[in-house]
């Protein structure tokens, strides 16, 4: 039976080393100098420098190597990367080997069990700068196995719906045959001694079944249908 996988995958890189233990110096008014290749700019400004360099990074969910993509990173880290090139140097390079990490999960993803498709993945990088990456895959990219288990559910529904329906109709035949035989029954018990002729019709409505029912009484004793009356 065709059957449709959805896996995920995460793993989290601590960066404590790479982020650095150094202290950054800063003066009474919060500014720092450009000695030791420290410099002074907001969160915001670098976040605009790196988006030029990598236009995906904290833009939603964009196209990478055919694979639907998002890549967000903490707005407390980027004020770190700001003034710390050690930091931002870290940040730059996870940053620029993303395309080529898609385009390994995609391949790899490919040589699993039924060769299944990379359907998104997404990179999350938080205030301490530890990485965190989930992706999804499936082996029905385009829904025909989907479509394929729908359809065979619903024809076995319809036919257990059927089966159930043609139950329920002969039990309900049966009880109505049930009811008329108790009813002709007690019809027998109760005719006197030599009057124990029977008759009855059916139809679609009760002008035709009388017609009948008097159409069977023809040639019957007259004891037997003597107390007989028929209304319209």
């Amino acid at each position: 039976m065709l059957t449709k996988m959805e896996n995920t995958y995460a793993y989290c890189n601590n960066t404590e080393a790479a982020s650095g233990s150094g202290s950054m110096d800063k003066t009474a008014a919060g500014s720092q100098t450009e000695s030791g290749g420290k410099t002074n700019r907001s969160a915001a400004e670098y976040t605009r420098t790196l988006q030029k360099k990598y236009s995906y990074m904290n833009t939603g969910t964009t196209s990478m190597k055919g694979i639907p993509t998002t890549v967000s990173v903490s707005h407390a880290f980027l004020q770190k990367c700001a003034n710390d090139p050690e930091k931002a140097k870290y940040l730059e390079e996870n940053l620029a080997a993303l395309p080529d990490c898609v385009k390994s999960l995609k391949n790899f993803t490919k040589t699993m069990p039924g060769s299944p498709t990379v359907t998104y993945a997404a990179y999350f990088i938080d205030e301490n700068g530890n990485i965190t990456a989930i992706s999804g895959c499936t082996n029905d990219p385009d829904g025909k196995i989907a479509r394929e288990n729908a359809e065979r559910m619903a024809k076995e529904k319809k036919e257990q719906e059927e089966k159930l329906a043609k139950r329920q109709a002969e039990q309900k035949a049966e009880e109505r045959h049930a009811e008329k035989r108790a009813v002709l029954e007690k019809l027998g018990e109760e005719s006197a001694e030599g009057e124990r002729f029977t008759v009855s019709a059916d139809g679609a409505d009760v002008r035709s079944v009388t017609q009948r029912l008097m159409s069977a009484s023809l040639g019957m004793p007259t004891s037997a249908v003597s107390g007989f009356s028929a209304r319209a």
